[in-house]
């Protein structure tokens, strides 16, 4: 699919990011609720028989808050749309698959930096036959970090939009195994719901 962003400017970007945001069939409004609902259900939720809480008796690490948001956020679209929206089945899926055009699907990053999201290396190449497209609809989640000295973290950022795999830039170290986006494109290309 040819990138929306395809011979525009970066002043144009937010212009074709708001348009792409309009088309979803998702609203911004909905978005924002069910991530900040799945962000405090992983906080009211117990663990075991002895019902461990998270933020009083166990502090996970960002990348396991970030597992929860990426199995919550699509299983609250699913059973409230369930003819419409399902979770990723297969390594070619998106995180979020709107099962009446894919082209709607979603990628999921979270990343408890306040302001940037990252991805693996692979994102900044583009896809192989049987693997998830890079391009699409993202929503990035940006959270504190959970510690016994902020046993309640915060939702820091909350944001939409489109990314094409040409957005991510790759570490240039042989061994790097990160990606990241320009300033430019964190904020034209997703936006703050």
């Amino acid at each position: 699919m040819k990138s929306p962003y395809a011979n525009k400017k970066p002043g144009e970007w937010l212009a074709v990011t708001k348009l792409l945001i309009k088309k979803h069939p998702l609203s911004p409004q909905e978005i924002k609720e069910v991530v900040l609902q799945s962000w405090n259900d992983i906080f009211q939720s117990k663990i075991g028989k002895r019902g461990y809480k998270i933020g009083k008796d166990i502090y996970p690490k960002p990348q396991i808050l970030g597992f929860f948001l990426h199995e919550l956020i699509p299983l609250e679209f699913e059973k409230r749309y369930p003819k419409k929206w399902r979770r990723e089945i297969s390594a070619k899926d998106k995180d979020l698959i709107y099962i009446p055009n894919d082209n709607f699907s979603i990628e999921i990053k979270t990343s408890s930096n306040p302001q940037s999201i990252f991805g693996n290396r692979s994102y900044a190449q583009e896809s192989l036959n049987g693997k998830k497209g890079k391009a699409g609809y993202y929503l990035a989640i940006n959270f504190e970090k959970c510690t016994d000295i902020c046993p309640t973290p915060k939702i820091l950022k909350i944001r939409f939009g489109w990314l094409d795999h040409s957005d991510w830039l790759g570490q240039a170290s042989a061994t790097g195994q990160q990606a990241r986006l320009s300033r430019n494109v964190e904020n034209f290309k997703l936006v703050e719901l």
